[in-house]
């Protein structure tokens, strides 16, 4: 089963994470499948390739609770316009 999750990169405490298509058996830091975007806490912007996103989820990708939550605050907006 594939997972649209946050992978974590940056340096030591200013992490930002990239979303990504993973498989669900993987670690955090495993191998990828694509990378869909990226969210920064810290200053809670958040970027996301809105094709690959829907393609991902076309194919029965799931996204996980957190990166759900943050979506419906930036990534939804994107997707009513399109």
């Amino acid at each position: 089963m594939v997972k649209l999750r946050l992978k974590r990169c940056g340096r030591k405490q200013r992490a930002i994470y990239r979303i990504v298509a993973i498989d669900v058996r993987s670690g955090r830091e495993g191998g990828d499948l694509g990378k869909v975007g990226f969210y920064d806490p810290r200053t809670n912007q958040t970027y996301s390739n809105v094709p690959v996103f829907l393609y991902f989820l076309e194919r029965g990708a799931q996204p996980t609770g957190i990166l759900h939550d943050i979506s419906k605050k930036g990534l939804f907006k994107e997707l009513r316009v399109n």
